[in-house]
């Protein structure tokens, strides 16, 4: 679905991100792991059209996608969440995600603002395909909450939903899991495996060990922006360069038991 062909970034004099290439492949979950600074947020950054690469290239369905704006990206079908979940707090969740629909929109902006019986058709629709996410993604019962009144987790949650109100093929969530509790965590493990199953590609940077060895059905290590490792997690929890660099003799034990 994806390559990346000898991606880098340069900030600097600092490599960010050095001569990578990668694969995602169709329906799968890939972690994207590695210490701070490994160069992970890079990636998506560099793969959703928020900052231009270096050097290399960016290939998504066959089509060379590299240097593409966000938003030129996002039309193509990927689209990602950030570290922090980034909401508009005074709306409700419903609101929220039906914001997320607007890149969807095909009637052109001047028959929708004069609300046009083709734009009123389109709005309409639009507005189911955002209720039946808040369903989807468990948030029925909070759909008139505004954002900054839901819990952290709900929140990590609501990201989601609105970067699926754009209907993508690949979806990047950056660190899906920070911050919550067992519970949560569980919670959002769930949705990530409806989504795939509802047909969306999924990649994931995630430090919560845990989660990606249950969740991922291959893992790419990173370090000091270099790929150092790549393979199924049982493969790369007895791989000694990633023991070293990352996990630690004692987790990578703990994980694996």
């Amino acid at each position: 679905m994806l390559r990346v062909t000898e991606l880098g970034k340069q900030f600097g004099g600092l490599n960010a991100l050095d001569r990578l290439d990668m694969v995602i492949r169709p329906s799968e979950i890939i972690g994207i792991i590695g210490p701070n600074g490994a160069g992970k947020t890079t990636l998506f950054n560099l793969i959703s059209g928020y900052f231009p690469p270096s050097s290399g290239r960016v290939t998504f369905e066959g089509q060379d996608i590299t240097g593409f704006r966000a938003d030129e990206v996002a039309q193509r079908g990927i689209s990602r969440t950030f570290q922090a979940a980034t909401l508009f707090m005074s709306l409700s969740v419903l609101e929220n995600i039906f914001a997320g629909c607007h890149m969807r929109y095909q009637t052109k902006i001047w028959k929708r603002l004069l609300r046009l019986p083709s734009a009123l058709k389109e709005e309409k629709e639009l507005k189911e395909r955002a209720v039946e996410l808040v369903d989807f993604m468990g948030l029925g019962t909070l759909k008139d909450e505004l954002a900054k009144n839901l819990p952290h987790g709900h929140q990590k949650v609501l990201s989601v939903s609105i970067a699926l109100a754009t209907r993508p093929k690949l979806l990047l969530l950056d660190e899906p899991v920070t911050g919550m509790n067992p519970t949560e965590i569980q919670t959002m493990v769930d949705l990530i495996q409806r989504i795939r199953e509802s047909g969306v590609t999924i990649a994931i940077v995630e430090h919560n060990m845990k989660t990606v060895m249950n969740l991922c059905d291959r893992l790419v290590v990173l370090n000091y922006g270099k790929k150092i490792a790549e393979g199924s997690p049982r493969e790369i929890l007895s791989n000694e360069e990633v023991i070293e660099a990352y996990l630690g003799e004692k987790e990578a034990e703990g994980n694996a038991a």
